[in-house]
């Protein structure tokens, strides 16, 4: 008997016979004690008796596979005489039962840095269903994002899913798969399960760091403490691994961090000794900034600051005083001495008359 048959179906038997006549040969039947199955006997003149199984109660294969009844027929001498015979009903399967998965949310942490071909996670639904019908197969229903496709593959008969591509944990922190089981029966059951996969950050990047705003050249009359530069130094990473400090080994200029805190450094590069063109007229500083990683990246930048000149040099003889020794008889015209004075300082400022 198929187990999706209705309540109320109806089985015939073949009843039993007896050799008697009379009232010693009127037959009743009972059923031995069950909560699925009850018996319909069917009298007429015309016609033989006939006797029925009927089913009262659905059936389950999966709870009870098999039921085995007793069906006694008793005549109406006196004392009663009894045959009996075992009914041996096999239930047949159906395919009403969704595969079920063991877990319905599977969580995993993958570090970014894990290779291509890991084994993930490995899913399983069972189907208490026979034959085909408890043959399940697994795919990919929907995953969040949906780049999360070309990153993970899973096998369609083990439920095996296996790293795909490359993880980063600053582009996708986290991805969300959700798997479908489905069975071969007609129609086809489902069931879903999700996994949840948790990106694990390592120190992949280098700190970064750019001027958002610099005022150059400066000129060399500039005032100790002005601002030469608006910086900005940041790391993708996180915890530690992004947390950045920053400096620049210069003994004209410092970093003022009062604006920043550890996750974001926006410094500014502020002047903290006089400058001297004429000394010094090109100032090449390189910006380091390191994580708190283990190992430590760093980053680094060079910033170029011209020194713009002032007039701030007096021409200089090359010599305070020039002695001369003139013949009286030298002819008007006749060069006496030639003075040379230079000034370091730039175009016009530099330009010496006398």
């Amino acid at each position: 008997i198929a187990e999706n048959s209705p309540t109320g179906s109806r089985f015939p038997l073949e009843g039993a016979s007896d050799a008697d006549i009379g009232a010693n040969a009127q037959l009743s039947y009972t059923l031995s004690p069950s909560e699925h199955f009850s018996l319909d006997l069917q009298r007429s003149e015309e016609y033989r008796e006939s006797l029925f199984l009927v089913l009262t109660k659905s059936l389950d294969r999966e709870t009870i596979p098999v039921h085995r009844l007793v069906l006694t027929a008793s005549d109406g001498g006196r004392p009663p005489l009894t045959g009996t015979v075992e009914l041996v009903i096999s239930v047949l399967d159906a395919n009403d039962n969704t595969p079920q998965f063991n877990q319905s949310v599977y969580k995993v942490q993958l570090q970014e840095s894990t290779e291509e071909g890991t084994l993930v996670a490995r899913v399983n639904a069972t189907d208490p269903d026979l034959g085909s019908n408890g043959e399940v197969t697994f795919s990919v229903s929907n995953t969040f994002p949906e780049k999360g496709l070309n990153v993970f593959h899973l096998n369609a008969k083990t439920g095996e899913i296996r790293l795909a591509g490359a993880l980063d944990y600053e582009d996708i922190p986290s991805y969300e798969i959700q798997i479908e089981a489905t069975d071969k029966g007609t129609p086809p059951l489902s069931g879903h399960c999700k996994v949840v996969v948790e990106v694990l950050d390592v120190n992949d990047n280098a700190p970064e760091v750019w001027v958002t705003s610099l005022s150059v050249p400066v000129s060399e009359d500039a005032s100790v403490g002005t601002v030469v530069a608006l910086l900005s130094v940041s790391d993708r990473d996180s915890g530690a691994n992004g947390r950045v400090r920053c400096w620049v080994p210069s003994e004209h200029f410092s970093l003022d961090l009062q604006k920043s805190n550890e996750r974001n450094l926006i410094p500014d590069l502020v002047l903290t000794k006089s400058l001297d063109r004429e000394t010094i007229p090109v100032h090449r500083l390189v910006l380091t900034a390191s994580d708190g990683g283990r190992p430590s990246l760093t980053g680094t930048m060079e910033l170029v600051i011209s020194v713009l000149d002032v007039n701030d040099n007096a021409p200089q003889f090359n010599q305070s005083v020039y002695n001369v020794v003139l013949p009286e008889d030298s002819l008007q015209r006749t060069l006496v001495a030639r003075v040379n004075a230079s000034d370091p300082d730039m175009g016009i400022y530099g330009e010496v008359i006398y």
